[in-house]
C-alpha cells in the first residue's frame, strides 16, 4: 500500500474573437486573476499536508477530512486517454526511462527482464476514461490487463493509476493517496522478507477508498470513513464485487477476506 501524489488541475482554451463591425460587449464585473485562480482550486490537493509522525513510523491517524469521506476526486492524465472510449491495452518490456522512475533496483528479487510495463485504460471518478500505467511480473501481465478489461466494462472508478516511484518510499506520510499500483521493491509492512509486490505479483486498488486496518492503525492514515464498509461510495471493494470475481478468476487473493490485518486495496498471487 502506497501513499500516491495527485494534483488536480484543469484548464481551457477559447477561440480567437473574429472582427465586428460593432464594439465587442464587456462584462460588468470582470473576473479578477485573484477570482480565477480561487475558482480553479482543486477540492483536495494530494500529498500537500505531512503528517506527524505516529508509532511505527507511520503518520498519525487522523478523521477524514470533510472532502475526502465521499472521495471523488478528478483523474489527471499522465498518458492520453483512449480515442475511441474502448478498452485497450499494451504489454511490453519496461521501457528504460520508466525503469530509472520506478523502485526497481538491482537489489530487487526479481530482474527488471522478469517484469512487464503495461498501459490500461480505466474510468475515473470524474465519469471519464483514462489511460494508466502498472509494472508487473511478466508471469501474469495478459492475466491482469484481463481484469482490468472487466473493471473498465463495470466502469468500476479508478483515482489513478501510475508507477510507484522511488521517493514515495521515504516521502512524509500525508495519508490522503489513492493510487493503484502494483510492483513496488519493498518489504513487507512491519517484516523484512519482500513483499508479493516486490515480485510484481500484487495490486493495490483505491487504497483510500479501501484502506489497510490492524487495531487502531489505518492506512492511509485519514482513510478511516472507509473503515466503515456498509455506507457503500464508488471506488470501494466487496465481497462478490467485480473486482473480487475478476481477481478470483485469476486465482488471486483479496486481503478483504483476512481476519487480521484486514487490507481491502490489495490482491495477490501469493496469498500474502
Amino acid at each position: 500500500m502506497l501513499v500516491i501524489l495527485l494534483f488536480v488541475a484543469g484548464c481551457s482554451l477559447q477561440p480567437a474573437a473574429q472582427p465586428t463591425s460593432t464594439p465587442p460587449v464587456t462584462s460588468q464585473s470582470p473576473v479578477t486573476a485573484t477570482e480565477a485562480a480561487t475558482s480553479a482550486k482543486p477540492l483536495w490537493e494530494v500529498g500537500k499536508n505531512p503528517l506527524p509522525k505516529g508509532p511505527g513510523g507511520f503518520g498519525e491517524i487522523r478523521p477524514t477530512p470533510p472532502e475526502l469521506v465521499n472521495r471523488a476526486l478528478p483523474t489527471k492524465d499522465i498518458l492520453p486517454p483512449p480515442a475511441d472510449g474502448r478498452y485497450a491495452s499494451t504489454i511490453a518490456p519496461i521501457p528504460p526511462d520508466v525503469l530509472a522512475r520506478s523502485t526497481w533496483q538491482p537489489g530487487c528479487p526479481v530482474s527488471k527482464d522478469e517484469l512487464r510495463y503495461l498501459t490500461m485504460s480505466f474510468w475515473g471518478f470524474d465519469g471519464r476514461p483514462h489511460t494508466g500505467e502498472m509494472i508487473v511480473n511478466a508471469k501474469v501481465a495478459e492475466q491482469i490487463t484481463g481484469v482490468f478489461a472487466k473493471l473498465y466494462e463495470a466502469k468500476f472508478p479508478l483515482e489513478e493509476m501510475r508507477v510507484s516511484a522511488p521517493a514515495e518510499l521515504t516521502a512524509p506520510p500525508t495519508g490522503d493517496g489513492n493510487g493503484t499500483t502494483a510492483f513496488v521493491c519493498r518489504p513487507a509492512r512491519g517484516q523484512t522478507n519482500w513483499s508479493a509486490h516486490a515480485y510484481g505479483l500484487a495490486v493495490d486498488i483505491n487504497p483510500f477508498c479501501n484502506p489497510y486496518s490492524k487495531g487502531e492503525l489505518v492506512l492511509p492514515e485519514l482513510a478511516s470513513a472507509y473503515v466503515d464498509r456498509g455506507r457503500v461510495r464508488p471506488g470501494m471493494i466487496r465481497a462478490g464485487d467485480v473486482a473480487e470475481r475478476a481477481f478470483a478468476a485469476i486465482g488471486w487473493t483479496w486481503g478483504g477476506t483476512w481476519r487480521t490485518p484486514k487490507d481491502l486495496m490489495h490482491f495477490s498471487a501469493t496469498g500474502s
